[in-house]
C-alpha cells in the first residue's frame, strides 16, 4: 500500500532565496546560549557519520567544523578510516544502534543506496536533522514514505539530499534564464548522462567466505538475501565510486537513474519548478532483466503546468542515449552529461559549469528576452553543506535547497521511469495517491521485496 501524499506544494523559491541569503550569516543571529548537544561548544552540531569511507571521505573536511561524536560502518576497515579522522567518536557497526547515541543532533549518511530510505525515516523518527547522500530512495514507495515522514517534521528538522551540484552557480543562473524566458515558452527538456558500466547477467554468485572485517548481513540490511560476493564491493577509480559495483542491481539501487540522474535531472527539475509526472514512458532496446537495471534507456515524463509555464515533456536519457540537437554543429557526444531546454524561441544547452543560449529561427533577435538585473538574480548558495548545517541551527529548517520534499519528488519521478521500463508500457500516474491508474499490474514496480524483520518505521 502506497503511503498517502499529504501535500503537493512546491518548494517556494522566493522563500528559499530569503532563507539562503540569511544562511551565510545564520550563526550571527543565534542566541549566545544556544547549544546543540550537551558537549557541543560554539554551537557545533553533534553528528553521527553513518558510512565511514567511500563517499563519506569526500565530506571529512567540512564535517571537521562540527562534532562527529559517532562513526558507524559495517566494515571494520572503513570504520578505522573514519575513526582516524574523528578519533574522539564512538564507533558502531549497526546503524540502528548508532541512531540512539545519546546527545545526537544530526546524521550524515553515506551507506549503500538500498538502506537510504530506512535510515532516513529512523532518523526522522528520532527528531534528528538528516543529510542523506543520493539517491534519497530507490523506489516510488520509499520516496513517498520519506516525504510523508519529512512533512510531519519539516518545521523542526533540516534535511538535505546530497546533490551538491545544485549549489553550483551555473545551475542557479540556468534557472534564472529559463524563468526570465531565455528560450521563450518551454516545449521540451532533455537531461542525459553518458556513463556506462559492464552489465552482468544477473546477481553475483557466491564467491568465497565473507571477510572477517565485514558484517555482510548488516550490509544487506532490508534487501532480500544474497550470497556474499566481492563484486558488490569493487571500488571505482576514486573513493566514492564503489556504488557502481552494487547499484546496478534492483535489490540495491536504481542504476544510472539514481546515480548520475540524481545530479543531472536536478538541473531540469530545479529550473522548471517541476511536480510529479502525469504520464511516463520508457524507450529502450533492452529487455527487462529481473536482476539488473537498464543500461541504455530514455524516460519520458509529462510534467503538469504550473503558474508560469505550460505542461512540458521532460526526458531523462542514460547510458549513451541522447536527444536530437537544434544544429548540426552541436556535438553532444562531447558532453558527459548535460541538459537541453527547447523553447519556441530558442535553446539553452548547459552542463554543471557552462551554458550557451542558441536563438531559433531566421527572425530570432533575442528581443523577447530581458536578462535579469543583478539585484533581481537569485543569490548564489555560498556552501551546499553550510546550507544544511546553518539550517539545522538557525530555526529555518525548511530552507535547505534540496530538502526531502523537493528531493523525494525528483527521485520518485526517476523511479517511475524505471517502473515504465519494467512494465513495458506507457503509464498514467496519480501523484496524490501514488498509484498507476491505467495499468494495475504495473503498481508492483513501485516497490521491491524486503527481508523479514526490517521496517522503515523503526
Amino acid at each position: 500500500m502506497n503511503p498517502p501524499l499529504t501535500t503537493s506544494s512546491t518548494l517556494s523559491r522566493r522563500k528559499f532565496i530569503t532563507g539562503a541569503a540569511a544562511t551565510g550569516a545564520g550563526l550571527m543571529f543565534l542566541p549566545k546560549t544556544k547549544l546543540f548537544g550537551a558537549n557541543a561548544p560554539n554551537n557545533k552540531l553533534n553528528i553521527a557519520m553513518i558510512g565511514a569511507w567511500g563517499r563519506a571521505s569526500q565530506h571529512y573536511n567540512w564535517l571537521k567544523n562540527e562534532n562527529i561524536v559517532a562513526v558507524c560502518d559495517v566494515d571494520k576497515n572503513n570504520l578505522a578510516k573514519g575513526l582516524a579522522e574523528f578519533p574522539g567518536a564512538t564507533t558502531y557497526e549497526d546503524w540502528r544502534k548508532c541512531l540512539d547515541h545519546k546527545g545526537l543532533d544530526a546524521i550524515i549518511c553515506c551507506t549503500p543506496d538500498h538502506t537510504h530510505a530506512f535510515i532516513t525515516n529512523w532518523a526522522l523518527n528520532r527528531d534528528l536533522h538528516v543529510f542523506m547522500e543520493k539517491p534519497l530512495a530507490i523506489t516510488v514507495n520509499e520516496a513517498r514514505a520519506v516525504r510523508k515522514k519529512y512533512l510531519e517534521k519539516k518545521s523542526k528538522l533540516a534535511t538535505q539530499v546530497g546533490t551538491f551540484r545544485h549549489a553550483f552557480p551555473n545551475v542557479t543562473r540556468v534557472r534564472d534564464m529559463i524563468r526570465a524566458g531565455a528560450v521563450g515558452k518551454i516545449k521540451e527538456v532533455h537531461a542525459w548522462g553518458t556513463s556506462r558500466w559492464p552489465v552482468p547477467a544477473g546477481y553475483a554468485p557466491a564467491a568465497g567466505p565473507v571477510p572477517a572485517h565485514l558484517n555482510f548481513d548488516l550490509w544487506l540490511g532490508p534487501s532480500p538475501e544474497h550470497p556474499y560476493s566481492p563484486e558488490y564491493f569493487r571500488l571505482g577509480q576514486r573513493p566514492g565510486l564503489g556504488c557502481q559495483s552494487y547499484n546496478k542491481y534492483w535489490d540495491f539501487g536504481m542504476g544510472y537513474a539514481g546515480d548520475w540522474g540524481s545530479h543531472v535531472f536536478d538541473v531540469a527539475w530545479n529550473a522548471l519548478d517541476a511536480e510529479l509526472p502525469q504520464k511516463i514512458k520508457a524507450i529502450s532496446d533492452e529487455k527487462s532483466n529481473p536482476a539488473i537495471t537498464p543500461l541504455e534507456m530514455s524516460s519520458l515524463f509529462t510534467i503538469p503546468a504550473n503558474s508560469w509555464r505550460n505542461e512540458v515533456r521532460v526526458v531523462w536519457h542514460q547510458g549513451g542515449k541522447l536527444p536530437s540537437v537544434p544544429a548540426e554543429w552541436i556535438d553532444l557526444e562531447k558532453f558527459k552529461s548535460g541538459v537541453l531546454f527547447k523553447g519556441d524561441q530558442g535553446f539553452l544547452l548547459c552542463d554543471f559549469d557552462n551554458r550557451v543560449l542558441i536563438p531559433f529561427g531566421k527572425d530570432a533577435d533575442l528581443s523577447y528576452f530581458a536578462p535579469l538585473a543583478k539585484d533581481k538574480a537569485t543569490p548564489i548558495i555560498p556552501s551546499f553543506f553550510e546550507n544544511w548545517t546553518s539550517a539545522c541551527k538557525n530555526g529555518s529548517p525548511a530552507n535547505t535547497c534540496c530538502n526531502f520534499e523537493y528531493g523525494s519528488k525528483m527521485v520518485e519521478t526517476l523511479a517511475l521511469g524505471l517502473a515504465a521500463f519494467r512494465a513495458g508500457a506507457e503509464l498514467e500516474y496519480d501523484g496524490s495517491t501514488g498509484r498507476i491508474t491505467n495499468n494495475e499490474a504495473a503498481n508492483q514496480f513501485l516497490t521491491k521485496p524486503y527481508r523479514s524483520g526490517w521496517t522503515m518505521e523503526g
